[in-house]
């Protein structure tokens, strides 16, 4: 148990594979905590979070760990049209629509069942909510592997023509939560291009080339070496290369590193985007065991369509129909430095 939500428990389901653990709840999908070891053996936590659920119930709660929903990230003015009809949704964020608006996925209690290596947690979002068209029934299932490797598999069907783009919202730092600034972590992203923003985070609809950019991460490099001339930090969306995909259709987002403990994170999708959010907007907020989190703390590889794709033609579509269910995979594989003598 872990806490109530308007007199319902809210439940948390650990995940174990002998090395490493993760524990989910029901309450927005919200992975609380991640607990990896490092070379010496010694564990951490590497996911930021809060102790309570009343804590994660607060506005200003950033999405730490949550699952995203209907759509992740940004629609312009809020607002998208649909064969000739205008749907008008929550402006959250400024004048425009974020992360599903008010009450998306990261506040509403899920339906949980464990599965195999895991646990699914499903939810039948009703026609009309938080302005949607169509009755959507998502699902997100949580699995650990024995290579330290956490899937994130989600799916989606409607009962009427809708748009779709799940994520999740996790909050890294390989070398602890609160243990400081993640701008040291080295990062390599497998993206060639990215889509610039306007200053309300709305692509302009440009794809365009990082080289010669702040966004060349094509070459490992720290996230604060040209950090600083990004306003606030990366919020940024990836166009991925995808080159090489495996059999199950997922290809390397990015592969993280963090300088002191040696522990590395590699992220795989079958998505055509990631968002790099390094945590400009979190700033003097008390997270898990009463820890500080400031500016860059955190790291979020948000896999992903493109923000605002619904209004921009020349981006990957994110309409769904009934006879074209949603389906998405992420990995993130941890892997732990060899034991130093």
């Amino acid at each position: 148990k872990f806490g109530s939500v308007d007199g319902v428990d809210v439940r948390l389901f650990t995940i174990k594979n002998g090395e490493m653990e993760v524990d989910v709840i029901n309450y927005g999908g919200i992975i609380t905590s991640i607990r990896v070891p490092d070379g010496q053996g010694s564990v951490d936590d590497v996911v930021l979070g809060y102790d309570t659920i009343e804590e994660y119930q607060e506005k200003w709660a950033p999405y730490f760990g949550a699952f995203i929903g209907r759509v992740g990230n940004r629609i312009a003015k809020g607002k998208f049209t649909l064969d000739g009809k205008t749907y008008t949704l929550a402006q959250n964020n400024g004048d425009n629509h974020l992360h599903g608006g008010i009450k998306g996925f990261d506040k509403c209690l899920l339906d949980a069942v464990v599965v195999d290596g895991g646990v699914r947690m499903t939810y039948v979002s009703p026609d009309g909510e938080e302005g949607y068209p169509g009755e959507l029934a998502v699902s997100v299932t949580y699995t650990l592997s024995l290579d330290n490797t956490l899937q994130l598999s989600y799916s989606a069907t409607t009962l009427a023509k809708t748009i779709v783009n799940l994520t999740n919202h996790s909050y890294f730092n390989l070398d602890g939560a609160g243990s400081g600034t993640i701008l040291d972590h080295m990062l390599k992203m497998a993206a060639s291009k990215f889509t610039p923003v306007d200053a309300d985070l709305i692509p302009t609809g440009e794809i365009a080339s990082v080289k010669d950019t702040p966004y060349d991460f094509r070459d490992v490099k720290t996230i604060g070496e040209d950090n600083g001339k990004v306003e606030n930090g990366y919020d940024t969306n990836f166009v991925l290369d995808r080159d090489e995909e495996d059999e199950n259709g997922l290809a390397t987002a990015a592969i993280v590193t963090g300088p002191k403990s040696g522990r590395k994170l590699v992220v795989k999708t079958t998505e055509p985007g990631c968002q790099l959010y390094v945590g400009g907007f979190i700033d003097g907020m008390r997270g898990k065991n009463e820890t500080m989190y400031n500016k860059f703390f955190g790291f979020c590889l948000e896999t992903q369509h493109f923000p605002d794709s619904v209004n921009q033609p020349s981006f990957p579509s994110v309409i769904i129909q009934p006879e074209t269910p949603y389906q998405s995979t992420t990995t993130f594989q941890f892997i732990r430095p060899s034991a130093k003598r």
